[in-house]
């Protein structure tokens, strides 16, 4: 278990036991893709892969101590001078930044990191590392809590610290992920609401890393808030692109390539509907709108690679599968497949070779299901 690992971790680290050790889950977003900045609706799910986080306190220090397994050594985050160093401790530094910016007198720490979630996958393993750190610091300093208010505390850390302009699902899925449930997410407010969702998924990872500094992630928020501004110029009431109608699309003066991209975070949005509602009414998730969404993500949003493209056609080619898409940001990553429990793990077991073979690198597969989200291992 990835708890027993980051135990073992701060033990040789720092000599002697840790005082609480936590985990936050990865994510999977079942259908909902880039709209959560755009004030839309999602529907992840919390999953296996988690990071935990292993904490002590240092009396009369005004430093962190953090190890992860595998990067070298002990690397110290001075609580007084922090700053971004581009490196993967920004994540923890950026939470640090949150909580002592409102006021909470934050100790010296000792910290050990352990995760299964793959880096670079789409699978949000930044988000995991900031809410389970988050999560760590608040319940060993007795502060109260609220799983939402601590998401947007960790997606604050990301957007002002790290300098990557994220919506909150991820870290809304990494603190509120409820075993068994699909987590209904709208953002404008911030709000979440549980749905029944007890199937398997299989993730396919393409091996493709990306990353969102790396990728035109702040280039498709910027061409989404131009729309924005340009339909709020015929329906000024409109609040958020998520909130617009295709009709309100239409009226609206603006360069095709923005005009496909609200039309995407549109048309998500009520496919998100859509599959709630089959959801809550005990059926089995709606894959066609997964194809439906995949497609959107391809031609209007223009996120997807040749990679994810290849394994959703090849999902769709096998018997007893529903559904699938990309799932997280994608330029890379992973993609989500719906189905039958056995036509899962028979694809699980066959896809590898045939991507080998015609792509030229492995991917790695996974069936997963939901999870909880932030929770304390010891």
């Amino acid at each position: 278990m990835i708890a027993d690992d980051v135990r073992r971790h701060f033990t040789k680290s720092f000599d002697g036991e840790p005082t609480l050790v936590v985990s936050a889950a990865g994510r999977v977003n079942l259908i909902g893709e880039h709209v959560d900045y755009n004030g839309g609706e999602a529907l992840p799910i919390a999953i296996q892969r988690r990071t935990a986080v292993a904490v002590r306190l240092r009396p009369g220090a005004a430093a962190t101590r953090i190890n992860s397994g595998g990067t070298g050594g002990v690397l110290t985050l001075d609580h007084a001078r922090l700053a971004r160093k581009r490196k993967w401790t920004d994540y923890v530094a950026g939470v640090l930044d949150q909580l002592i910016g409102r006021g909470i007198d934050v100790p010296g720490l000792d910290v050990a990191v352990a995760s299964d979630i793959p880096s670079g996958s789409g699978l949000s393993s930044s988000a995991a590392l900031e809410v389970a750190f988050g999560f760590a610091v608040e319940t060993l300093l007795g502060l109260h809590t609220d799983p939402v208010a601590l998401a947007l505390m960790c997606q604050n850390a990301e957007r002002q610290f790290v300098g990557v302009p994220c919506g909150a699902m991820d870290q809304l899925a990494a603190a509120c992920g409820v075993e068994g449930h699909a987590l209904h997410m709208q953002f404008a407010p911030a709000t979440v609401c549980a749905v029944p969702f007890t199937e398997h998924v299989l993730v396919v990872d393409t091996a493709v890393p990306r990353t969102l500094r790396g990728s035109a992630y702040e280039e498709r928020v910027k061409e989404c808030a131009a729309a924005l501004v340009a339909v709020q110029r015929v329906a000024p009431t409109v609040p958020t692109l998520a909130a617009a109608t295709m009709e309100q699309l239409a009226q609206a003066e603006l360069p095709d390539v923005q005009r496909r991209r609200a039309r995407h975070v549109i048309a998500e949005c009520e496919r998100v509907r859509q599959t709630v509602a089959t959801l809550a009414a005990g059926h089995q998730f709606p894959g066609h709108l997964a194809v439906a969404s995949h497609e959107s993500l391809r031609d209007d949003y223009e996120c997807s690679s040749p990679e994810l493209d290849w394994v959703v056609q090849h999902a769709m080619r096998a018997s007893g599968i529903s559904g699938a898409r990309l799932t997280g940001a994608g330029w890379g990553g992973c993609a989500v497949v719906f189905g039958e429990a056995g036509a899962l793990e028979s694809l699980a077991a066959s896809l590898p070779a045939d991507y080998s073979q015609a792509i030229g690198h492995r991917p790695r597969t996974w069936v997963v299901s939901a999870d909880a989200g932030a929770r304390i291992e010891s």
